[in-house]
């Protein structure tokens, strides 16, 4: 087994496999994959990061590869982090590495990774967002983020990434129950996949409805229509993108929202670990199935039984 040392050069030069094997140490929760992302962390920040979220069905897999291909095409290395639904039984990834993007596997400019959300109700687990750090540490110029489609509400995307993109398909009810949610409260440019739906300047129209209730001034959000099996629309999409990469650059929020994210972020890991080490401390605790039985039977609230877990006082009603 190679050395962190080793692993961190050969992660930093780029290499494909060092990058695969830093992420599966960080997915396994191997202290030497934590160890590993301490010490190439000073040379990250340098990808752009685009979060790219939506209803099942819409095509996210097929735009992002649609889009992988025009940046390769400019000469850019990309990072694909797919983060799909954990098996119940496995907890692993049950959609694996996406069929859609089997164009680019052979590539060595392309770097996709299938990983499991490990039950994260937004989309993201902790074990994600350390893998799209060694993917900037290795070097990529993008990454894309491909969250799994949970509808309403992936919205922790926003605290993960530079450039949030909603993807929807028109004449699917997902997508307009996504209009009544806070998940358009997030993107900064949305696209209509499978646009030639009869219903697409529809939908154009009761987005742009949703759109004009948000506060005016700043960025627009701009709405662009994709055929992404076909590659129509997909140019525009990215110039959009790349758009809404200056606006935030020159206006000096780019940082400013980086370190909003990094806070949001160290505060998730440090509660996801707090639970971790209050599960296993409580697994065979006496007096916490104590409190378990009396909420069970009614003798005592969650939220006072909780409290006491806590040591304490009772909330008051």
């Amino acid at each position: 087994m190679p050395t962190a040392a080793s692993l961190s050069d050969r992660l930093l030069s780029g290499d494909r496999r060092a990058l695969a094997r830093a992420i599966s140490l960080v997915e396994n929760d191997d202290p030497a994959g934590w160890a590993l992302v301490r010490e190439v962390y000073p040379h990250t920040g340098k990808a752009r990061v685009v979060g790219i979220t939506g209803a099942p069905g819409a095509g996210k897999s097929t735009l992002v590869g649609a889009m992988t291909k025009l940046r390769r095409e400019a000469g850019k290395s990309v990072g694909v982090l797919s983060i799909d639904p954990s098996s119940p039984f496995t907890h692993g990834a049950i959609l694996g590495d996406r069929i859609r993007l089997t164009d680019h596997f052979l590539d060595p400019g392309v770097f996709i990774r299938s990983m499991a959300n490990r039950g994260a109700l937004g989309g993201l687990s902790e074990a994600s967002l350390q893998a799209a750090l060694l993917m900037d540490a290795a070097g990529r110029d993008d990454i894309y983020l491909e969250t799994v489609g949970v509808g309403q509400a992936e919205v922790d995307i926003i605290d993960h990434a530079d450039t949030v993109l909603l993807v929807l398909n028109p004449g699917g009810g997902d997508s307009i129950q996504a209009l009544k949610a806070g998940i358009m409260e997030i993107p900064d440019v949305i696209c209509i996949n499978k646009a030639d739906h009869p219903l697409t300047d529809t939908m154009v129209r009761e987005i742009r409805g949703v759109l004009s209730l948000a506060p005016s001034g700043g960025w627009p959000v701009p709405i662009v229509r994709t055929e992404a099996m076909r590659g129509e629309g997909v140019a525009e999409l990215l110039a959009k993108l790349d758009e809404h990469r200056a606006y935030i650059e020159g206006e000096g929020t780019l940082s400013e929202r980086r370190r909003r994210n990094l806070r949001n972020e160290i505060m998730a890991l440090a509660v996801a670990r707090m639970r971790r080490e209050m599960e296993a401390r409580l697994a065979d605790d006496a007096e916490f199935d104590r409190l378990v039985d009396e909420v069970a039977e009614r003798r005592l609230d969650p939220a006072s039984a909780a409290a006491q877990l806590l040591g304490d006082d009772p909330v008051d009603p």
